[in-house]
């Protein structure tokens, strides 16, 4: 019973990614990747509260323009922030898809918090490319896409303790933080929009 509830919990996304064709074809080498759609069912979520030490790092956003890091987070906004990589068939369409599901539902308010998502890839994921994918996702302006060198990314990553080797072993987290110098909340495994959107809620409630 409790792996068909979990799943019901994502039916609407998966009908979501089918429907708007956002379910990207393989790449060569990206195979071994699908094994992670079976356990989309049976995952939840694991929430913790942690701080993290960010480096200093240049970034570029997918408008081609510069962005430093972490001053790029902290424009008094929270923040909801994943890892995401364009050619990724898994994971990624579904926190993107949880991510413009979750803009939709904040209507004119998501203009009041701050939609970060960072390249894992970001040798293949040049600003075009990430312009391409955050269009597919109806992205608005308050929703960022990074890229910039392996070397920064991969120095953000661990700062945010979710790097796990490489694109190919990443997992699904999402990173909440209500302003800036406050602790993040930590949120391992996939959210549907309804708990993404509550558990920003409880970081920023409405006035």
């Amino acid at each position: 019973m409790s792996t068909i509830r979990n799943f019901l919990r994502f039916a609407p996304l998966l009908v979501a990614l089918a429907l708007a064709g956002t379910a990207l074809r393989a790449r060569a080498g990206d195979d071994a990747h699908h094994h992670h759609h079976q356990h989309i069912a049976a995952a939840g979520y694991e929430r913790q509260v942690a701080q993290y030490r960010l480096p200093a790092i240049e970034l570029v956003r997918a408008d081609g323009t510069k962005a430093s890091f972490p001053q790029e987070l902290d424009d008094g906004r929270p923040v909801v922030l994943n890892f995401i990589y364009t050619s990724c068939t898994a994971i990624c369409p579904i926190l993107s898809q949880s991510f413009a599901e979750f803009q939709r539902r904040l209507g004119a308010e998501r203009e009041q918090v701050r939609m970060v998502s960072i390249s894992i890839d970001p040798e293949e994921d040049t600003p075009r490319r990430l312009s391409e994918y955050a269009q597919r996702f109806d992205a608005g302006r308050q929703w960022g896409f990074y890229t910039g060198s392996n070397a920064a990314s991969v120095s953000l990553q661990k700062a945010f303790q979710a790097y796990y080797g490489g694109k190919m072993h990443h997992r699904p987290v999402t990173f909440l933080r209500p302003a800036p110098g406050q602790p993040w909340v930590r949120l391992d495994g996939f959210t549907s929009p309804d708990e993404l959107l509550a558990e920003y809620r409880r970081l920023a409630p409405r006035h």
